[in-house]
């Protein structure tokens, strides 16, 4: 008992800094485990929620407070530790300072890694809430020795791992191979790969590719009621709100998630788009919507101008679908089909790309991206039905031009053309 007493502001002290370690390991796997959704219900709750959505914000500055504090915490415990057992040691307790030694290791392994972190990703959000606060402090505590910290971290790198350097992007023959050996289903793995080089096509396809055109959804200006959708759902399955005074898209509601659809005001039950370059890619698209955590982006051109709108969804279908392609979806027809021997009708929004890979043939380099743009290039003006015209391999006739804009065309090789006639 006496030995006991003779420690005990140790072991306080020790209780203590076990605690503290508990409380970081703890706020470190709560606030990193938390999904999109939950930081979103955090940015709109109370004041100590809205700290944590702002802590997650900065990432890199969270975790470098995390580790930062709970390093210290750590050195003090063990030199604690340290000091106890040399000390037990001296005073002829030889067995005790050992088994205090090793005792001391497990209790912080349990204590303050393994038991915090396991209860920390069962109620993350609660957690994350009540750490905010204290952690806010800490990282401002902290701030003024950030850079230096950064700085001593880019040092180290040159100076012990100067010939490092980030590993590249994987290919789709990588990828591939990794289907290839974590499956023996054939069916299984042609659609594995038809996937993975759908995710790969995304660095390569444009967003005016794959977008849905001004002319292929609907609007309206708030205030929006349900009666302006005449009992209609819009195809795109997102109803599309304005800004006050003008035509161009500022936010969306996504209809098919709603529980209930109120009958005035739908646009307080809209959310923000994420505004987009007409010439960005659609994986830069997709990460802007991410990382936002938005469903519709509005695809702008040069003149900030809306021209279209790309969702979640298109994106989705374009990975997940076999055909994937906009005449699908929004006409309800192939977007190439074949007539005769060598005749095809087109659509007006079938990409160029696409065009070329159906027929295998290399397409001259333009500016436009879908056939009813190198019919209007071509041409220089705006077709009519009977129109004819020639644009590298392809022979293109003019069948139908609806009121919607979207064309129908007739396509021909011109080399088939030519031996026919």
């Amino acid at each position: 008992m006496h030995l006991f007493m003779q420690y005990t502001p140790w072991l306080v002290a020790m209780g203590v800094l076990i605690l503290c370690s508990a409380f970081f390991s703890s706020s470190e796997a709560a606030l990193f485990y938390l999904r999109r959704p939950d930081r979103r219900r955090l940015a709109a709750g109370n004041r100590a929620q809205r700290v944590a959505a702002e802590l997650l914000a900065e990432p890199d500055r969270l975790l470098t407070v995390v580790l930062f504090w709970n390093l210290v915490v750590n050195l003090a415990y063990f030199t604690i530790a340290s000091i106890t057992s040399i000390q037990l040691d001296r005073d002829g307790h030889t067995t005790a300072a050992g088994l205090f030694a090793v005792g001391s290791l497990l209790v912080i392994i349990v204590l303050s890694e393994m038991l915090p972190k396991s209860l920390a990703v069962l109620r993350p959000r609660g957690l994350a809430a009540l750490a905010a606060v204290p952690l806010a402090m800490m990282a401002r505590l902290l701030d003024p020795f950030i850079p230096a910290l950064r700085l001593v971290n880019l040092l180290s790198r040159r100076l012990l791992l100067p010939r490092f350097r980030p590993e590249p992007y994987l290919r789709l023959g990588d990828l591939e191979r990794a289907v290839k050996l974590s499956t023996s289903d054939a069916a299984l793995l042609e659609q594995e790969q038809q996937v993975l080089q759908s995710i790969v096509l995304l660095s390569e396809i444009r967003a005016d590719e794959l977008m849905r055109p001004r002319m292929q959804f609907l609007s309206f200006r708030p205030p929006v009621s349900l009666a302006d959708l005449e009992g209609r759902v819009p195809p795109s399955g997102y109803l599309l709100v304005t800004e006050p005074n003008s035509d161009e898209v500022a936010a969306a509601i996504a209809l098919r998630r709603l529980s209930s659809i109120p009958t005035e005001h739908l646009e307080h039950h809209a959310e923000a788009v994420v505004y987009i370059p007409w010439c960005t890619t659609v994986a830069a698209a997709l990460e802007a919507m991410q990382r936002q955590d938005r469903q519709v982006a509005a695809v702008v051109n040069e003149l900030g101008e809306t021209i279209g709108i790309l969702t979640f969804d298109d994106i989705l279908d374009t990975i997940f679908s076999r055909a994937g392609s906009r005449s699908e979806r929004l006409l309800e027809r192939k977007p190439i089909r074949q007539v005769g021997h060598d005749t095809w009708q087109v659509t007006g929004m079938t990409s160029l790309r696409r065009l070329s890979r159906h027929f295998q043939v290399d397409r001259p380099a333009s500016k436009s991206v879908t056939v009813a743009g190198i019919v209007q290039e071509v041409l220089e003006r705006l077709p009519q039905v009977g129109d004819q015209c020639r644009w590298g391999p392809f022979h293109f006739k003019v069948l139908d031009v609806p009121e919607r804009g979207q064309l129908l065309v007739e396509l021909t090789l011109t080399d088939a053309k030519e031996d026919t006639q």
